[in-house]
């Protein structure tokens, strides 16, 4: 079949499929968590509370989830946790509201492609992808995402950072790839320049399906002025974030940028006092420990003083649970 032809028809077969249908009952578009991966004090996955914070993220009123990533620590996982955890929020989103985004990124396709093929078997509403670390060169890219696209005909989400170092994909050959493989015409856009790169990439609309940012979010009302597609930022705050978004999208601009201006302290404060999101994780009632394996979890008075006191400041945009959660 000419590849023209052969494009015709996957977009055509995808659209009328009932998976086509299905996700346009739920949207990509929005605000999309990435979960936190919650350990107990030993280190070790609880995967009760994994299940939990997915009950939390719908309550928030999310519009998506997304497990595992960066922000979930997967770098720490083994392969046997990450299928579990796969299986164990599948098992928790199922007939709820908010889309589920599984990761299946691997160091090298051969490795992503099992992650893939587990995922499928999980029926998640979409997928998303890091980059390759084992990566040489900017091809190496294309072809790791060629192989995914054709294991699957769900969305996925091309992740541009996180990757082998020093390589970053041009917005050209994101275009290609989507051209080749429609259902890879989402994008999570995180390399710099952040706002010229998603710009390019709406521009190629509709071979660019979504144009989403990652970055915790810092620059989600820009994006909504350009019309962009959603975030994926940390778990802790989701319900803030949301309530930005639905502000905006009601016309209340002045709202969202009140919101907004109270979110960004405690999105600066994660930078600051490292251990601030699980620190609220706990603090919420999402989680029973604040544990991180990538770095220690030891506040001081003084830092869950100044965690405290921003939160406060949240209080009224909070759907979610708060610490007397595990108490009822």
């Amino acid at each position: 079949m000419p590849t023209s032809s052969r494009r015709r028809f996957l977009a055509s077969a995808l659209s009328l499929s009932p998976l086509a249908r299905a996700q346009a009952e739920k949207p990509i578009r929005g605000i999309f968590p990435i979960m936190s991966t919650p350990f107990t004090e030993s280190k070790a996955v609880d995967f009760e509370d994994l299940a939990r914070e997915v009950e939390f993220l719908d309550q928030c009123g999310v519009h998506g989830m997304v497990w595992p990533q960066l922000a979930s620590e997967y770098t720490t996982l083994t392969k046997p946790e990450r299928r579990r955890g796969m299986e164990v929020i599948a098992k928790a989103a199922k007939g709820r509201r908010p889309v589920l985004v599984l990761g299946v990124q691997g160091p090298n396709a051969a490795a992503a492609l099992e992650y893939l093929e587990h995922a499928e078997s999980l029926a998640p509403d979409a997928l998303i992808a890091i980059p390759p670390t084992d990566a040489a060169s900017a091809e190496d890219y294309r072809q790791y995402y060629r192989a995914l696209g054709a294991a699957t005909r769900r969305p996925l989400f091309v992740q541009t950072t996180g990757g082998a170092r020093g390589i970053i994909p041009d917005v050209e050959m994101l275009v290609e790839v989507a051209r080749e493989f429609p259902h890879l015409g989402h994008v999570k856009e995180e390399a710099e320049p952040v706002i010229p790169r998603m710009k390019t990439l709406a521009s190629h609309w509709p071979v660019i399906r979504r144009v989403f940012s990652g970055g915790a979010g810092r620059g989600l009302l820009y994006e909504r002025r350009l019309g962009l597609d959603g975030t994926m930022p940390g778990a802790p705050y989701s319900d803030v974030y949301v309530a930005v978004w639905d502000a905006w999208e009601a016309g209340r601009r002045a709202q969202a940028g009140e919101i907004f201006g109270k979110l960004l302290r405690m999105i600066n404060l994660d930078q600051v006092v490292p251990g601030a999101r699980p620190y609220i994780m706990k603090k919420r009632g999402v989680f029973k420990a604040a544990v991180s394996r990538r770095q220690p979890v030891d506040l001081t008075p003084e830092a869950i003083a100044e965690i405290d006191f921003h939160f406060e400041a949240l209080k009224p945009y909070l759907k979610g649970w708060t610490v007397s959660a595990r108490a009822g």
